[in-house]
């Protein structure tokens, strides 16, 4: 099943390198990894490892949990659907009442009456 999902996780990456705007070899600089090995995973013909995934991730300034589950390394519905709430609890920028606020907006937006 995973050798499935190796288009589909170098589509992602290649759609995300595009909307940032970003050339093969920028990505592959940011990324710590070389433009053919780059062009390899984006074409589906290279497995990345957790590792590069998450330097990929990192480059592009997206979610490295996003990679894994399109890689099928994480399976999406073992996620913790807490993790909003809990990110926007322990952001220590906010003050309670944009906790609070935001953490209403999330909710209204998901399950609204869902109480995490």
């Amino acid at each position: 099943m995973t050798e499935r999902r190796l288009p589909d996780v170098g589509n992602f990456i290649r759609q995300q390198r595009e909307l940032a705007q970003q050339s093969i070899r920028d990505l592959a600089r940011l990324a710590g990894v070389s433009n053919p090995y780059l062009s390899q995973i984006e074409r589906g013909l290279r497995k990345p490892s957790a590792e590069i995934l998450q330097q990929l991730a990192r480059a592009l300034q997206i979610s490295a949990e996003s990679l894994y589950e399109r890689a099928g390394i994480l399976d999406p519905n073992d996620a913790d659907r807490t993790t909003v709430v809990d990110a926007i609890a322990n952001d220590e920028a906010l003050t309670k009442e944009q906790k609070q606020t935001l953490i209403a907006v999330y909710r209204s937006f998901t399950s609204g009456d869902r109480q995490d």
